[in-house]
């Protein structure tokens, strides 16, 4: 049943040990090379969005891209990163192939490095 399954994201700063309150995420849809952008959140207190990604009838299989702006976040937290950063804009690309699956895709960030998973 696809309305069962939906796709969430939590982002943790373990430069600072918070939750990454404030992080600009932008959700695409792929198909090949082609992106097209289903919709763009920020992070809560919590490091979380308010709500799924994607859900219900909007929950599909397929390939997906999370584009995490951890740049912008790292400098609005009082960050000094070098001119380029080293890490600015994080893509994660990623598969759906259960659509009745919860998907949790976590971010992990620091200035110089990031790490992920599927969560649960």
């Amino acid at each position: 049943m696809a309305d069962s399954g939906r796709l969430t994201t939590h982002v943790l700063d373990t430069g600072s040990g918070n939750p990454a309150a404030g992080l600009s995420i932008d959700l695409y849809a792929l198909n090949g090379e082609t992106r097209t952008l289903i919709k763009s959140v920020t992070t809560n207190d919590d490091g979380r969005c308010d709500a799924p990604l994607l859900s219900g009838d909007a929950f599909s299989a397929g390939q997906y891209e999370l584009v995490f702006h951890a740049g912008d976040y790292l400098r609005q937290s009082g960050v000094a990163l070098p001119d380029p950063a080293f890490l600015d804009v994080i893509p994660i690309r990623f598969g759906i192939a259960d659509a009745g699956a919860h998907y949790h895709v976590p971010l992990l960030i620091s200035p110089y490095g990031y790490s992920t998973y599927r969560g649960s």
